[in-house]
């Protein structure tokens, strides 16, 4: 699925020099430049995250982060592609080059950091728990024994193992496949993020979430391959014009129906 997007003028880094004197056609080309050269920006999403990704009645990409994958393009004057995946594939997918970045909820980890790179957080959220109204559970405390479901790469499972040894994890391909088991009873809670959750509670009366987090503040960033400094910045950058000109709080208002419930700036 390609979107086209308004084209910008985008500077030649063709004649860019180091610090040092080299030219940095010398040097390994950076994403940024074969993203411009290509004219295409190839970005992951997990479309089976609504609203965060999902396929339209027409089978196109929609959602606040395929909306994010496309002010990134517009604004290096190029196309976006959006490229399906799974939360366990997000760091296969920039390994190999299949993909120039990664728009997924991708939560910052200092040991996903070891493989990927983080730009600054775009949006936040706490890791709270979706269960049934009738289930009776209301914390940590009340999953011992119980199967609580999570998405495979993601966390929350080792998350929920930290604050309750008993609860019994079960893992699904899909953030939709665990609130389906959920709803299915199958497990008796999934843990994802509250933005996420917040929106599948909304859409079902069945369902609540419980005030109770498992993790109080988690920062999601834009992923990009390792070590590709160039890219980052210009992705950081760019972050920085997009959260502050008010347009990032206008898409979150638009896909999640209210005002963002964390700021971006970390808090400890």
């Amino acid at each position: 699925m390609t979107i086209c997007v308004g084209v910008t003028a985008v500077a030649s880094l063709s004649a860019c020099t180091s610090a040092s004197g080299t030219s940095a056609g010398n040097q390994q080309a950076s994403t940024l430049q074969d993203v411009i050269r290509r004219g295409t920006l190839n970005v992951a999403s997990c479309l089976t995250f609504p609203p965060f990704g999902s396929m339209d009645q027409n089978n196109k990409p929609q959602g606040f982060d395929v909306d994010v994958a496309t002010a990134m393009a517009q604004a290096l004057g190029v196309k976006v592609k959006i490229v399906d995946t799974t939360s366990a594939n997000r760091i296969p997918n920039l390994q190999t080059k299949k993909v120039d970045a990664v728009v997924c909820n991708f939560t910052t980890t200092a040991e996903r950091a070891k493989q990927v790179s983080f730009s600054d957080p775009y949006i936040v959220a706490g890791e709270v728990m979706l269960v049934k109204k009738s289930s009776g559970i209301s914390t940590l405390k009340d999953l011992g024994g119980r199967t609580v479901a999570v998405t495979k790469g993601s966390t929350n499972g080792d998350a929920v193992k930290a604050g309750n040894p008993k609860a019994k994890i079960q893992e699904y391909d899909t953030s939709s496949a665990a609130v389906l088991a959920v709803k299915q009873g199958q497990a008796d809670a999934m843990v994802e993020d509250s933005n996420f959750l917040n929106f599948q509670a909304k859409s079902d009366p069945s369902l609540k979430v419980t005030k109770d987090s498992v993790v109080p503040l988690e920062y999601n960033g834009i992923g990009v391959p390792l070590g590709d400094a160039t890219w980052l910045q210009w992705v950081d950058t760019w972050l920085r014009e997009f959260n502050t000109s008010g347009q990032a709080d206008a898409l979150y208002k638009k896909w999640f129906g209210v005002d963002r419930v964390y700021p971006l700036t970390p808090s400890y």
